[in-house]
């Protein structure tokens, strides 16, 4: 075991994490903002750790077919090309065999140079059975038994690899979703089974608004996998019909967090008798802003890069013409992305940089309606003919049928439109690809069924690079329009209803006549209103940043001894 290492203020324990791209440690939004959030503890050198799992399994391409089909391609990823292996090692038994745990490390460094590590605990090792060798293959793969396995390693492995490492000294254990419930389990034996000790050491974050996105597993399967590190009193703390790792993690947490207000609400109906707080997400600033805003940034906020908040002076300091020229050239680096990939390049089929380009990127599933802005597609017609170029895209599951379906049928009706309105499907949505989208876009449309967003970040990020949102008012947009009306667009009611009711017809109606009574006359005829509105979303960047996020995460989280 190495030497004692310096107290931590915060390790935070997350089932996934984005740490680049091309290492496939995360699946979505969660593993993102994690990331994010690491990002700007370095930036702001606050004593902390990333606890994760290391994926050894196989990663696909995605190739979009003309008729709308999808096939996947394997693609090779190795652990040792981006992380280090290191020589810790600890052993959990888990159906009661003898699991070996190894450790991989990835440094984020901040501004300053300051180091958060980020560890990444891995059973892939010969000496495990096949089994146990696929607890660590695939992010959320495999059936029950794997995805118990999984939140075991996380939990109890990831507290027993902390203190293979030399950390003892830690104020407290983020659990990021219920995923990590186990790490106040793993803690127990050191307090001598004293739930009031546990709880004051760990705090909680749920992003998930609907119950079926909150892990529960049989007892009996869970006495199985877990053995005797679940106590005497797993039942009263998880419930009784079955094991639910979110009333663990809410039971021996001192604080609960929801990601937005609106989620607040959501979260203490889905679990009433509980008390939640709220701290809305954010984005790492610098690693969502596109270089020539980055530059624009730099000339007029000297020090940005240090202290986003600076961005809330936008309306008042960036003048009309650095801000378009800085989004046209960001906007030309798009749409030269976007035609590089048309297969057989015609007219008819290539963007052009004057056209007010539309931007919908999110996995394609049902609750963010991928298809709302089709729903009367005569009228979409009519409305975006000459006006309008759209942008989607979003990375179907090889075996998710139904996010397939969604995009062949987008794809179906791009085809049926060629000639008449440019709509192109882009493959392999990544952050790479988002980072060019939420910059050169001009409008980002957002439509999830309310309240199923519960923050949602993509929307700051393309505010961050001064584009507007047109997006249903859920989760952080229901606070940024609050804050700045003028930084986008609204679509339908704001309802505060906790429970999903969207109404599709209700929501296109509206979608439809904001493009057409007030985004499209003013893009066109106003250009100097629309900068202006530009420079109001620019400012929610000021707000709507990871930097605000962990200082608020410090001031009502992260120091010991709250109650």
């Amino acid at each position: 075991m190495t030497s004692v290492r310096p107290p931590l203020t915060v390790a935070y324990f997350s089932m996934e994490m984005m740490l680049e791209t091309d290492i496939p440690t995360y699946a979505g939004g969660l593993g993102v903002l994690a990331g994010d959030l690491l990002r700007s503890c370095a930036d702001l050198s606050v004593p902390a750790v990333g606890i994760t799992l290391v994926y050894s399994g196989n990663t696909f391409s995605q190739t979009i077919h003309p008729d709308g089909t999808q096939s996947f391609t394997e693609t090779d990823w190795q652990k040792m090309d981006q992380l280090i292996k290191l020589p810790d090692q600890i052993t959990l038994t888990i159906a009661g065999t003898p699991v070996k745990v190894g450790c991989w490390r990835y440094d984020i460094v901040g501004i300053s140079g300051f180091v958060v590590p980020v560890y990444l605990l891995d059973t892939d090792f010969p000496e495990n059975p096949p089994w146990v060798q696929n607890i660590t293959r695939n992010l959320y793969g495999g059936g029950g038994d794997i995805r118990l396995g999984q939140e075991i390693v996380l939990g109890f492995g990831g507290v027993a690899m902390l203190r293979e490492l030399g950390y003892k000294d830690i104020s407290t254990y983020h659990l990021n979703e219920g995923h990590c419930a186990f790490v106040p389990l793993a803690l127990m034996p050191e307090h001598a089974y004293r739930d009031a000790e546990v709880r004051q050491l760990c705090v909680f974050t749920t992003h998930t608004p609907v119950p079926e996105g909150h892990d529960k597993f049989a007892y009996d399967l869970a006495y199985r996998m877990c053995g005797s590190l679940l106590p005497w009193h797993i039942k009263k703390l998880a419930t009784e019909p079955s094991l639910s790792m979110t009333h663990l993690a809410l039971n021996l947490s001192r604080v609960a967090f929801a990601v937005s207000q609106k989620h607040q609400a959501v979260s203490e109906h889905l679990f009433p008798g509980y008390k939640f707080s709220h701290i809305t997400n954010g984005v790492h600033h610098r690693s969502w802003t596109w270089p020539h805003l980055q530059n624009l940034y730099t000339q007029f906020f000297p020090g940005w890069d240090n202290d986003p908040s600076l961005l809330k002076f936008a309306p008042k300091v960036i003048t009309d013409d650095a801000l378009w020229s800085a989004h046209m050239a960001a906007k030309k680096d798009l749409i030269s992305y976007v035609n590089s990939h048309f297969k057989n390049p015609a007219p008819d089929l290539m963007f052009d940089n004057d056209t007010l380009t539309v931007s919908l990127a999110r996995r394609p599933v049902a609750y963010k309606r991928p298809l709302l802005l089709y729903h009367d597609l005569e009228r979409f017609i009519r409305i975006g003919v000459g006006n309008l170029q759209i942008i989607q895209c979003g990375k179907s599951h090889p075996d998710d049928n139904v996010s397939q379906d969604f995009v062949k049928q987008i794809v179906s009706i791009s085809q049926k439109l060629r000639g008449i309105l440019k709509i192109t499907y882009l493959e392999n949505y990544s952050p790479k690809i988002a980072r060019l989208l939420v910059a050169g876009s001009d409008l980002w449309l957002n439509t999830p069924r309310r309240p199923l967003e519960a923050s949602g970040t993509s929307g700051m990020k393309a505010a961050l690079n001064g584009v507007l949102n047109l997006s249903v008012l859920d989760g952080w947009w229901l606070e940024g329009f609050a804050l700045a009306p003028q930084a986008g667009f609204p679509i339908g009611p704001s309802d505060p209803s906790p429970t999903a009711g969207s109404n599709d017809d209700v929501d296109a109606d509206d979608l439809y006549n904001q493009l057409q009574n007030h985004i499209i006359p003013l893009y066109y005829q106003h250009r100097s209103y629309w900068i202006a509105r530009m420079k109001q979303a620019i400012a929610l960047g000021g707000h709507f940043n990871t930097h605000r996020a962990v200082q608020e995460y410090l001031k009502l989280a992260w120091q010991p001894n709250l109650s």
